[in-house]
């Protein structure tokens, strides 16, 4: 192999295998047995197969560690099982930590993305908090008025009960819907996804309703896909998303903002999960 020169097609394919062996080492590595929150997401790429082009779903997952530290899981590619890819790649993160522990290592996902990472989530047993709602309404908005339905919409899931939080979606409908009907529309239709929230304390909610962490690496990766408007492969795909990566976590050195609050909220309320 010659460095400093022109690479060969059979130089590339090795330092693509070889890059390759890291994905595989990567994505079977042992995990943590516990992360108390998973946040899943996923990217929409165009790769060519079979002399087609297909829109395929990467689904990321980013587990928070008990120490509060951003631990990305896994990614998997899939065309139109999405439900089936995740589970599958969820049940590896459960299993590939301590083998006596019985249940998902986490407890609380904030879900944005599709309607089959629900579904994939609701087969788990998993507790869901629709955390998308809010950006996804504001699609709807005319610019001039984003802050002030913004701010209408804070009042619903920042509310300290269920019973306040649909009073304030009675008031937000009341309000927006001549003009964005799908806004309250869209908050009812996924309301089970959202009164979940309710159940803990402000000081919690605010850890786990944002969703920085995992729009912060999806940021990062759309960036790097722009220079690629087809990927030749699936494992091409693989490839330069795990050396993106790679560059991300470097620069996780800190845990989650308030999660020390978090953490002993958490060890009181799922005791049980803690003794293993």
């Amino acid at each position: 192999m010659v460095w400093g020169g022109s690479i060969t097609d059979a130089d590339a394919r090795v330092l693509t295998e070889a890059v390759m062996d890291e994905v595989r080492q990567w994505q079977n590595r042992p995990l943590e047995s516990l992360y108390p929150i998973m946040y899943v997401d996923c990217l929409v790429i165009k790769i060519r197969e079979n002399q087609r082009i297909l829109n395929k779903a990467v689904y990321l997952v980013l587990g928070i560690t008990l120490e509060g530290q951003k631990e990305l899981l896994g990614m998997w590619i899939s065309e139109n099982e999405g439900a089936r890819i995740l589970a599958f790649g969820l049940h590896r993160a459960a299993q590939s930590g301590d083998a006596q522990i019985a249940f998902l290592p986490a407890w609380m996902a904030s879900l944005d993305c599709q309607r089959p990472l629900v579904r994939s989530l609701d087969i788990l047993k998993f507790n869901c908090v629709w955390s998308s709602l809010l950006r996804n309404s504001l699609k709807y908005v005319n610019y001039k008025q984003r802050a002030e339905v913004a701010k209408d919409l804070k009042a619903i899931y920042s509310a300290a009960t269920e019973a306040e939080a649909e009073f304030q979606l009675e008031l937000f409908a009341e309000k927006w819907d001549k003009q964005y009907p799908a806004i309250s529309k869209s908050w009812r239709a996924h309301w089970t996804r959202v009164i979940p929230l309710f159940a803990f304390p402000e000081e919690i909610r605010r850890v786990i309703y944002t969703t920085n962490a995992i729009e912060s690496v999806n940021s990062t990766l759309r960036k790097v896909t722009q220079n690629h408007r087809i990927f030749p492969s699936d494992e091409a795909v693989y490839k330069v998303l795990y050396l993106a990566i790679q560059n991300i976590t470097k620069k996780w050195t800190m845990p989650i903002h308030n999660w020390k609050a978090a953490l002993n909220w958490f060890v009181v309320e799922f005791a049980e999960r803690f003794q293993h």
